[in-house]
């Protein structure tokens, strides 16, 4: 056998492909496509610009207090993250109360 015979030899056509086959397929995959994945809070790592979204503040904020080791945080590889614990932590760390003899405010 030879280049030219194989040149000269018919392709073979690929086999029918059944449209109700198709149509069940896109289904399934849209249906998938549209499942919301229920993720536990406590589970997530939040990278510095979420949790200073989350927080209220700049993510330069996060990152210089993560870089200064003001706040918790953990490493997910070289990458510092924040759990939904630590965000409460510096959220619960930078509340206040009033003094007990404190004036009462005008509403």
């Amino acid at each position: 056998m030879t280049r030219n015979d194989l040149a000269n030899t018919p392709t073979e056509t690929p086999p029918a492909i059944d449209a109700a086959l198709i149509e069940r397929l896109t289904v399934a995959v849209e249906a998938l496509a549209r499942q919301t994945r229920v993720i536990d809070p406590e589970l997530k790592c939040y990278p510095p610009d979420e949790a200073a979204r989350l927080l209220g503040k700049t993510e330069n904020w996060v990152v210089e207090a993560i870089q200064a080791r003001r706040i918790p945080f953990t490493y997910v590889g070289k990458s510092p993250r924040m759990t939904a614990a630590h965000i409460r932590w510096v959220q619960a760390s930078g509340e206040l109360t009033p003094h007990k003899y404190a004036a009462a405010v005008a509403a």
